[in-house]
């Protein structure tokens, strides 16, 4: 970010970022096993296909085919520790205290940073402001992480996420409190909230969180927090809700 406030140069901005990815694949040789460290990599630059699904829970086919959770546990539990990636486990129940109801075999990974994400999918910045035929699906993983990012660096918190079979997905619960957040992120302003909406009927929650392209309001228990606010997510929480 601050290269391209420096040198408005968005070149210099995708070179760095380059740097920074060459430096992390020489860290899993320098600080992994020999075995280790290919599964890392191989961990690592699958994270583009595993965001680009609808459905964004990992899978391991995605690493490699045939690869089994065994053989690559311990390669996401490398990048977890290294800071390099944010794991988000499926919560079976919604209820306090999150963490006692995890599901720990099914879950979300995401990039530390959302231009380290952007550079590791190849993905030239320009597109983040064009509507691009074919984008829209990768447009919602990049927003996701995003938000993910902005909320990890205000709450000290693990994230969770929700859903109902095949009817309602909810991208992240946030237990802040004794209040559980549902939290929705859309990418532009074309919103259902079907997923909300199904989440209210079964938890009441106290209040419900979406972020999209829309202006800030509130409407009733649901918050809607413009992509760019994300970082005073915390501040409009606690000024609403305590």
């Amino acid at each position: 970010a601050s290269l391209m406030v420096d040198f408005n140069d968005m070149q210099k901005v995708d070179s760095s970022l380059r740097d920074i990815l060459n430096d992390y694949a020489l860290d899993f040789v320098k600080h992994a096993t020999p075995t280790l460290a290919p599964r890392i990599n191989y961990v690592w630059n699958s994270l583009p296909s595993q965001l680009a699904k609808e459905n964004r829970k990992f899978v391991y086919q995605l690493v490699r085919p045939g690869a089994r959770a065994r053989e690559y546990e311990d390669a996401i539990l490398w990048l977890e520790q290294a800071g390099l990636v944010n794991k988000v486990v499926l919560s079976k129940s919604p209820r306090l205290p999150l963490k006692a109801y995890d599901d720990l075999s099914t879950f979300k990974l995401y990039a530390l940073d959302i231009g380290l994400l952007r550079q590791l999918s190849e993905l030239g910045a320009s597109v983040l402001l064009l509507s691009t035929p074919g984008y829209t699906e990768y447009k919602g993983a990049l927003a996701e992480n995003y938000v993910l990012q902005s909320l990890t660096a205000q709450f000290q918190a693990s994230f969770r996420y929700w859903t109902s079979g095949n009817k309602a997905e909810v991208d992240f619960l946030l237990q802040h409190g004794n209040h559980i957040y549902p939290i929705e992120v859309k990418a532009d302003q074309n919103i259902t909230g079907k997923s909300l909406i199904q989440y209210e009927k079964l938890y009441q929650p106290a209040c419900r969180i979406r972020y999209s392209m829309l202006n800030l309001k509130q409407d009733g228990n649901l918050i809607n927090i413009p992509l760019f606010l994300a970082d005073k997510t915390k501040e409009l929480l606690n000024n609403n809700v305590g």
